[in-house]
């Protein structure tokens, strides 16, 4: 996957793709499900994999909603696996029981990440510790593949201690620990508090030294400044929603808006070109992490009348 980061500019990196937008909980800050969308037809998923694998992605992320509600999920994992990419899953882990993990792990799942919010559940999130802690347990003994746990502080979390001790559980049980930074209720991004930056550091510090090399971005989060980077959303990163159109990632719905059954090289060589407005306080780390293959080259334009009005339009 590396190498054809680095060597081959027209190739996606990583596609997020949706397979279901109902999901099992309810989180406050949360705008990416709902509680009645039905599965997304398999025959459909599998064509929209298939055409991944045609423009060249290395990596196939399901997200959702939840996305271990659709029933024909190992089908799909085991498709992305046949043509040869990488298949991973980003899940709140509410289903990982052994008997679900066995199935993950015969359909070839590689790689699975959770966020855990809290220590205990509140009104803002269900993804707490006190409730998946048995999952977890489950996963070091039966999974395969390989587990991340996120866990968040900023935008308003009553106990940021809550993170550290949720990243300490996570590498106590064999598993790697990221953290993540997120808004306030009203969308804004402010600087971490002395407690939340402390736990911040802590974290940090956990992580192996590779994936801290992808999470330079983090510091000027961090401290609420702008990051100075070329957004190569459309391009190396695809985020495929429920109704299979290819967004520039979940907040940018309707940038640029095309089916993916449509999207080409050309689409994928006007992306990576393209400035975004959003870039400099984007905290969608994926975007950040495929994107700094590309760094120090691949000078960008401001986008098309059109493609601004998608961009001050999305969600």
């Amino acid at each position: 996957m590396l190498w054809r980061g680095l060597t081959d500019v027209d190739r996606p990196v990583l596609a997020q793709i949706i397979p279901t937008r109902r999901c099992n909980i309810a989180c406050a800050y949360c705008n990416e499900y709902d509680h009645v969308s039905k599965p997304v037809p398999t025959e459909e998923m599998l064509r929209r994999i298939d055409h991944l694998a045609k423009l060249g992605v290395s990596i196939v992320t399901f997200s959702g909603g939840e996305p271990l509600l659709h029933p024909e999920l190992d089908e799909l994992i085991r498709r992305i696996r046949e043509r040869g990419m990488i298949a991973s899953l980003i899940t709140n882990g509410y289903f990982m029981v052994p008997e679900r993990i066995q199935r993950l792990n015969d359909a070839g799942l590689e790689y699975v990440q959770i966020s855990i919010d809290n220590i205990k559940p509140d009104d803002v999130s269900k993804k707490s510790l006190k409730v998946l802690d048995k999952k977890l347990v489950w996963m070091a003994e039966h999974a395969d593949f390989h587990v991340n746990i996120n866990s968040v502080v900023g935008g308003g979390v009553d106990n940021p201690e809550d993170a550290w001790v949720i990243a300490q559980r996570a590498v106590e049980l064999g598993f790697t620990s990221t953290v993540g930074i997120i808004h306030d209720g009203s969308g804004q991004l402010k600087p971490l508090s002395g407690p939340e930056r402390s736990v911040f550091d802590r974290i940090k510090s956990l992580s192996k030294k590779s994936y801290a090399r992808l999470d330079f971005f983090q510091e000027n989060i961090a401290n609420a400044k702008p990051n100075d980077w070329r957004c190569r959303a459309g391009a190396r990163y695809l985020y495929i929603c429920e109704d299979g159109l290819v967004h520039y990632c979940s907040q940018q719905r309707g940038a640029p808006g095309t089916p993916l059954v449509e999207y080409t090289l050309e689409d994928v060589r006007r992306a990576y070109r393209t400035e975004k407005s959003c870039a400099p306080m984007c905290t969608v780390s994926c975007v950040h992490k495929v994107s700094a293959f590309d760094f120090f080259r691949g000078r960008q334009t401001p986008p098309t009348p059109g493609e601004l009005v998608s961009l001050a339009s999305g969600d």
